[in-house]
């Protein structure tokens, strides 16, 4: 016969039913969250990637892995009163983000939920002003850009010919597109100024020149059969194949693509007298706000202007003493200024590159081993001629993320002339820059099972600042290089860095005062004679640029400022309080310090600073998130959640 409980075993009972109850609706609560956070995240990553099929083929190798068929993406053609669609987007995406409490985390998925929640908080705050974005800079725009993207786009098989030349019959429509956007833009009174105008109608008169196009000779086409002929090498083509598509791509060129370019340029030209002079956005409606927001989205600084500005003087009256103090102690210096001199031993790119790969393994950790033990490839390669004057000194072509083992440098040659601009440039872009940092963060996110939201939130100023900081350390190795023949390489080298510094921090400066101050270009040509600095013409480029491409300078040097602020209190953190100072140069702090960035970033200096503080060295055991794969094939949201797509018109003109 069984005994009945007593009252004290019933209470008992009782407290572990309650107790039991609360850790199961605790546990469902935590693991509800974590799951609604990677299905919000696997499907805003996949609305971001197929809102351009450039963008989309750029980033994924294998699109039957993520459900996407590829040939049904299509340009994002604007339609007419469509501006504000990105906010719109931005405000759905915000809204479905805040229904998940961020509290019943993983910790994990808590870093992921703060990276969500301060890149749409920064995009929402330019998609407000949807007629001060620019898609056609000379220097960055669309016009430009698309011939380099085409001529690498990436041809594995008939499939990806077929894509490609399916983007070609939609550049016409896409095109129309921009110049009605350029036109409600002029009907807003923000239209480009003249002088920018005759930049870019210039650009689409060179950059598909009819007469190269007839003779065979544009390197569209010569890359494109170049890419052919490797796959009939492969045999996945055969001659009569690859001679059939040559022939399509050759009257896509001449009968679409060239006449797009063409009518483009005929739109703006009608358009002219309907922009101001060339000014800043200060002088825009909403131009200042716009900046401020601008500012945040595009370096990931969270300060205000005037703390930004007040870091930069500091760093330029440091830079421009420092540069006082050494010409006055090597007076020599002033001579190989004007000389230029090459100092390094004589190398080829490839071999710089491979030296800075070689050089970097104390003060910066290895890159993660995939599963497959798949080496890392790079290619080096110079703009076409036509592009050179259009092109930045050098860029990274970013891999696919499930495919980063082929990955591509490109060099203007007018730019990389001298021995040590070729060797910092290649720094910044290869090893220990952007190569190196986008295959560690790449190998590092499929070793942690973690979301590659880095392809689709754009973190300019981590990704530049990263690269401008191993650029400026890489002046040390240089020296090191050259010191053995030429003793005198240290100083002028040291000047050298010191120059870079300066310029870039007073270019920065002069950032904030055309777009925030309004100044005009008499008042930076005033500052900049204060500062020893009277080339007119220089000015003059210097100014237009600047006034074209906000930001463009920040993104850079105000990232790098910011890497040296979490530098220093990485070194409070890390460091005994009297041996703080010393850190900085101590490799084991290097090493790990470089660990911390890789691999917490790409993210805005906020959310890093953040992490900083409770960041524990990788040796110990992370948590896995939800595995990467499945992240995909089982994500889900309700149908109302399901529709954001931030890059559907205007953001997703961005194509590299």
């Amino acid at each position: 016969m069984k005994r009945p409980l007593s009252l004290r075993q019933w209470s008992l009972v009782i407290t572990l039913l309650i107790l039991l109850s609360f850790l199961t609706l605790h546990w469902y609560d935590r693991t509800h969250q974590d799951a609604k956070l990677i299905a919000f995240a696997s499907d805003f990553f996949l609305d971001e990637v197929q809102a351009n099929p450039i963008h989309f083929h750029y980033t994924i190798d294998n699109p039957s892995a993520y459900g996407v068929d590829e040939s049904s993406l299509t340009l994002p053609v604007y339609q007419p009163g469509s501006a504000a669609n990105d906010a719109a987007a931005l405000a759905q995406a915000r809204e479905c983000l805040s229904g998940i409490d961020p509290e019943h985390l993983s910790a994990d998925n808590q870093k992921l939920y703060d990276l969500l929640d301060s890149y749409l908080a920064a995009a929402a705050g330019t998609a407000s002003y949807p007629y001060l974005a620019e898609p056609l800079s000379p220097s960055s725009g669309i016009a430009s850009e698309l011939p380099i993207l085409f001529s690498e786009y990436r041809l594995d098989d008939k499939a990806d010919i077929e894509n490609y030349l399916s983007i070609l019959t939609q550049i016409p429509a896409y095109f129309d597109g921009l110049l009605l956007y350029e036109q409600e833009k002029a009907q807003a009174g923000l239209f480009m100024s003249d002088q920018t105008a005759d930049r870019v109608i210039a650009q689409c008169a060179n950059l598909l020149n009819p007469a190269d196009l007839e003779n065979g000779t544009h390197f569209l086409t010569l890359t494109f059969e170049d890419r052919l002929q490797k796959l009939v090498d492969q045999n996945i083509l055969s001659a009569e194949e690859a001679d059939s598509y040559a022939s399509e791509h050759d009257r896509l060129l001449t009968t679409l693509v060239a006449p797009a370019y063409d009518h483009l340029a005929d739109g703006l030209t009608l358009l002219k007298g309907s922009g101001k002079e060339t000014c800043g956005l200060a002088g825009l409606e909403n131009g200042r706000e716009y900046y401020r927001a601008l500012v945040r989205l595009r370096t990931g600084s969270y300060r205000n202007i005037s703390e930004i500005k007040q870091l930069l003087a500091k760093d330029l009256r440091l830079n421009y003493e420092s540069l006082f103090a050494l010409l006055s102690t090597n007076p020599g210096l002033k001579n190989m200024i004007a000389e230029s001199p090459s100092l390094l031993p004589e190398m080829t790119p490839e071999e710089i590159l491979s030296n800075l790969q070689e050089e970097i393994g104390e003060e910066y950790p290895p890159i993660p081993v995939d599963s497959n033990s798949a080496p890392i490839h790079s290619t080096i390669k110079y703009v076409d001629e036509s592009l050179e004057a259009y092109s930045a000194p050098a860029f990274y072509m970013m891999p696919p993320i499930d495919n980063i083992c082929e990955n591509l440098i490109y060099l203007n040659a007018k730019d990389t002339q001298d021995d040590l601009s070729l060797y910092t440039t290649l720094a910044h872009e290869g090893y220990p820059g952007h190569l190196y940092q986008t295959v560690y963060s790449k190998r590092y996110q499929e070793q942690e099972n973690l979301l590659p939201m880095g392809s689709v939130l754009y973190y300019g100023g981590f990704v530049e600042g990263w690269a401008m900081y191993v650029e400026l350390a890489s002046y040390d190795k240089a020296i090191e290089l050259a010191a053995a023949d030429h003793p005198e390489a240290a100083a002028y080298y040291q000047l050298c860095r010191l120059d870079r510094q300066f310029r870039l921090g007073l270019y920065s400066l002069l950032d904030i005062a055309i777009h925030y101050d309004n100044a005009s270009f008499e008042d930076v040509r005033k500052l900049c004679a204060s500062l020893g600095i009277n080339d007119s013409a220089g000015l003059v480029a210097l100014y237009q640029y600047i006034a074209e491409e906000p930001c463009n300078y920040l993104k850079y040097y105000l990232g790098y400022l910011e890497i040296l602020e979490l530098k220093r209190q990485a070194a409070v953190l890390w460091s005994d309080t009297d041996t703080v100072t010393a850190a900085y140069d101590d490799t084991d702090f290097l090493f790990r310090f470089h660990t911390f960035l890789l691999q917490n970033g790409p993210a805005d200096y906020r959310t890093l600073a953040k992490r900083l503080a409770v960041w524990e060295d990788q040796d110990t055991s992370l948590k896995k998130r939800v595995n990467f794969n499945s992240a995909f094939s089982n994500a889900s949201c309700s149908s109302s959640e399901r529709s954001f797509r931030t890059a559907s018109i205007i953001s997703s003109w961005n194509l590299r």
